[in-house]
């Protein structure tokens, strides 16, 4: 209680001096009052406004006060690089811990203990010799430590014996090639590079082919370090790794088949390179046509285009690898098998298209003179014109039913013209109209194929008179008694048939039906 009593009291002092001191507002008298020392100099500038710093109440908010103007080392605990980003002790403890402030202007807050201070921390650990090297040797006195350059040129130029050869990559990247441990231990990984070593290649010190410490413009072909070795002579060029490995000369690595576009096969096996090759391969382009070889092989005198590997292998030129029905679109069967290629292929293969049209090479076989189309194959085949027609009469504008189906082609089709033949019945039938063309010659209205007694005409259905009382026991041909081509469908009066039965002397005009009905003139019904 006297604690809490003398606190008050102590308080009120405090508020009471900060009203007569001038200058500054009343908190700010207060909080300087009560103000544990000097700030250091770097932050003397912020001691009249503690707010910069402090927030009432909230000692919490200090640590992000502080990273709010130190910058760069809120980023680094952002990203976790650096000292204060990569320690873990940090992460769980407020600035204040370690940089205590109010010690006054010469204070160091810092604490910087450069005995202990753990450099694994930073963004650049201390390997190999780095380990025994001294702070200062890297860390200038004018710079902050964060500040220091990282890049092995830094400090390191003088040490370089590299001269310009070295190219302008790898003067400012020495960690290509050394480590820490110590400049002469070089771990340089040459697949880095454009040329790997390969076989007797990882045996060879670096200065066999850079000398005087030449890095760039290294020539990479063989033939720059191996010319006085080339037993060709320069005959096949000078690219030697086409045939030669790293492993040894005699160690041969060229294989014609995988390498060119012309594997050696038959024949072709047992010559020798300068059989092909006269000249330098690699400027002298060997032509790879069968012709320009063999001209004078071949018997077709060039009819075929001088494309004779599509016939022939390289075994011999007896031994044929062409098949026509596997190798083209056009099959040989039946007849065909045994005609000659010359029989079809009359002029240069290859450049003139052979047609594949039946009526192509045989328009002069076609008997139907050209009105059954141009499509052969759709009536005969390869085994013979005359041999399994395959015809099929449905498919045409008069199909075969009834009758029709086992008539003779030659009854109807008089020549092999046969596009000329008529469809209408009574172009046949005519011999066979019982009813003198009196119903006409359209023979289909009332017959069918199966026979002339099976007749379907319905007068009633099909007519627009119909056939009722004493009409229906009439003979067709009591109505219809003018020979005509086609019957007409107009229906007829009374009168026109029953003028001579006209007691009336027309007096009650043509038009019988209006009294009189089919079944008898004495049936009488009068209508309006």
């Amino acid at each position: 209680m006297k604690y809490f009593n003398l606190k008050i009291q102590l308080t009120c002092l405090v508020l009471l001096a900060s009203l007569l001191v001038p200058g500054i507002s009343s908190a700010d008298k207060f909080e300087t009052l009560l103000m544990p020392g000097k700030l250091v100099k770097g932050h003397a500038k912020y001691e009249a406004n503690c707010n910069k710093c402090h927030t009432s109440f909230k000692k919490q908010d200090q640590t992000k006060k502080c990273i709010a103007c130190h910058k760069k080392i809120r980023k680094d605990i952002k990203q976790r690089s650096g000292f204060h980003g990569k320690s873990s002790i940090i992460k769980h403890q407020q600035c204040q811990q370690c940089h205590t402030d109010h010690k006054g202007r010469k204070a160091d807050i810092i604490k910087l203990d450069k005995a202990t201070f753990d450099h694994q921390f930073t963004n650049f650990p201390l390997r190999g010799t780095h380990k025994s090297a001294r702070c200062e040797q890297c860390h200038q006195a004018s710079k902050p430590y964060r500040e220091t350059q990282r890049q092995c040129h830094r400090c390191h130029k003088n040490d370089s014996p590299h001269n310009s050869q070295l190219g302008k990559k790898y003067l400012t990247r020495c960690q290509s090639c050394h480590k820490e441990r110590a400049w002469p231990v070089i771990q340089y990984n040459h697949k880095r590079t454009k040329f790997h070593l390969t076989g007797k290649h990882k045996k060879v010190t670096c200065t066999t082919c850079h000398p005087n410490d030449r890095y760039i413009k290294t020539p990479r072909r063989c033939v720059s370090c191996h010319r006085l070795d080339d037993v060709h002579r320069g005959n096949n060029g000078k690219k030697c790794q086409k045939c030669h490995s790293t492993r040894n000369w005699k160690t041969l690595r060229f294989d014609h088949a995988k390498d060119t576009d012309f594997p050696l096969t038959g024949r072709h096996k047992q010559l020798v390179c300068a059989d092909c090759h006269k000249k330098d391969p690699y400027k002298v382009e060997i032509k790879q046509s069968c012709i320009s070889c063999h001209q004078q092989d071949d018997t077709h005198h060039g009819r075929f285009n001088n494309k004779c590997d599509k016939c022939h292998k390289t075994s011999n030129w007896k031994s044929l690898k062409f098949n026509h029905n596997r190798d083209t679109k056009y099959k040989l069967k039946a007849k065909h098998k045994t005609a000659s290629c010359v029989a079809c292929h009359k002029g240069t293969l290859y450049k003139t298209k052979t047609p594949t049209a039946c009526i192509k090479c045989h328009k002069v076989d076609d008997v139907h003179r050209g009105q059954q189309g141009k499509q052969c194959q759709k009536c005969h085949n390869e085994t013979g014109w005359n041999k399994k027609v395959r015809f099929d009469h449905d498919l045409t504008r008069l199909p075969l039913i009834g009758l029709h189906a086992t008539t003779p082609c030659e009854e109807c089709h008089l020549s092999n013209t046969y596009k000329t033949a008529k469809i209408a019945c009574f172009s046949c039938h005519e011999q066979d109209d019982v009813h003198e063309q009196k119903l006409g010659e359209n023979c289909n209205a009332c017959h069918n194929p199966n026979g002339w007694k099976f007749w379907r005409f319905n007068h009633n259905k099909q007519t627009k008179f119909k056939l009722t009382g004493k009409h229906k026991q009439v003979y067709c041909e009591a109505c219809h008694t003018k020979a005509v081509k086609r019957v007409e469908a107009t229906p007829r009066t009374c009168i026109a048939c029953h003028l001579s039965d006209d007691i009336h002397d027309r007096q009650f005009g043509k038009r019988c039906d209006r009294c009189h009905t089919t079944k008898s003139f004495n049936d009488l019904h009068f209508r309006n």
